[in-house]
């Protein structure tokens, strides 16, 4: 998929005569598609567990009805609010948690519900009407920029120096990982080589940081992005849970022989989908400055759509955090460059439709590949 992404941006890049890599348009590609990464970075772990969850759609626009009538009709801080309102997605992932872990109901029926229930009580709370304007530092959440503590005059200096941070942090993890496969006498790339993937990290990172500094720096949303993706990885590479999570997908009956309480496992994962469903609605609030009764609708598909294109299975176990935010870059940028090109939604739609069987029909042909 890294492959196809890098194969998608250069190929727009060419067919826009140079449009598509634009700092405003790399900027809103961002912007626009942030609560879908978002989704699918807790997509990822239900995947995982062999599970969907079809309502985070409708729980990202109830969450966002309510942030409307406490900060539009109530007068509330977005300090207080937006507490809140993740509180209020993590007891709707516990209550889908519970029948699906504890009552034994296939989640897909579940969340099927959930899709129902709650775009129906969005309805009820919004009145079927869109509740506007937000509070201006809410709209921040997901429209603002760092600001440029470092004067630059036509470059954001502050980005610059974030990305030469981040760079410099990729490099030495990247050498960290390759001393230690050396100690315990595993094969390792060739010191040129290394040489070489290292230069290649910093211009990439470097290249995208210069791209966001010459519009106006990183968007605040894309920090917080970059802090759910280090923390995701972190959990599911380094943790206990990770590995808990990995082995009940798996093998859920070996997990439970092994002692893993996988009730408890899939219960605390739904919890997490309610949160991050409940962060995603409140930045597509933000970037939209309203609650709107439709708002959310099929994103349940491009949030499962981004993790099956990043390689995650349909029966569980296998699947990357980075793997989930590829794909669903994969999908911002087949959104972005197909609407400059001028194509149709309803050909967007279907051109989407078939990748993503592409996608899972690759998964079983690896899966019979290896089985033989």
């Amino acid at each position: 998929m890294v492959i196809i992404l890098v194969f998608l941006l250069i190929a727009f890049q060419l067919l826009t005569n140079g449009i598509f890599w634009r700092p405003l348009n790399i900027t809103n590609l961002v912007l626009q598609n942030s609560h879908i990464l978002i989704l699918a970075a807790g997509m990822l772990l239900v995947v995982l567990l062999g599970h969907v969850d079809l309502s985070v759609g409708s729980v990202m626009a109830f969450v966002g009805a309510i942030a409307g009538v406490l900060m539009v009709n109530k007068g509330m801080s977005p300090w207080l609010a937006v507490p809140i309102c993740l509180l209020i997605g993590a007891v709707i992932g516990a209550w889908q948690g519970f029948w699906v872990a504890y009552v034994g109901i296939p989640a897909f029926i579940v969340t099927l519900a959930g899709l129902l229930m709650f775009r129906g009580l969005t309805q009820v709370v919004l009145g079927g009407q869109s509740l506007a304007p937000f509070p201006v530092i809410f709209q921040k959440i997901s429209t603002g920029y760092l600001p440029d503590i470092i004067s630059g005059e036509h470059i954001h200096m502050l980005s610059m120096l974030i990305g030469a941070v981040l760079s410099i942090m990729l490099v030495l993890s990247q050498w960290k990982a390759r001393e230690k496969r050396k100690k315990n006498l595993f094969d390792v790339e060739s010191s040129s080589f290394f040489l070489l993937k290292s230069l290649f990290t910093v211009l990439v990172v470097m290249g995208v940081t210069y791209i966001f500094s010459s519009y106006s720096g990183y968007p605040i949303i894309l920090i917080l992005l970059g802090v759910l993706v280090f923390a995701y990885s972190f959990l599911t590479n380094k943790t206990i849970i990770g590995r808990q999570i990995y082995a009940t997908g798996g093998n859920k009956k070996a997990a439970e022989l092994s002692g893993i309480k996988t009730k408890r496992i899939t219960f605390w994962v739904f919890v997490n989908m309610g949160m991050m469903a409940a962060l995603a609605g409140l930045i597509l609030a933000a970037r939209l400055n309203a609650a709107t009764p439709q708002a959310g609708t099929s994103m349940e598909l491009d949030a499962m759509a981004a993790v099956y294109f990043g390689g995650a299975s349909t029966s569980g176990g296998i699947g990357t955090v980075m793997g989930a935010i590829v794909g669903g870059l994969v999908m911002g940028v087949l959104n972005n460059g197909m609407s400059i090109l001028g194509v149709g939604v309803d050909w967007q739609q279907a051109i989407k439709g078939l990748i993503l069987l592409l996608a899972v029909v690759l998964d079983i042909y690896n899966k019979k590949k290896k089985i033989s």
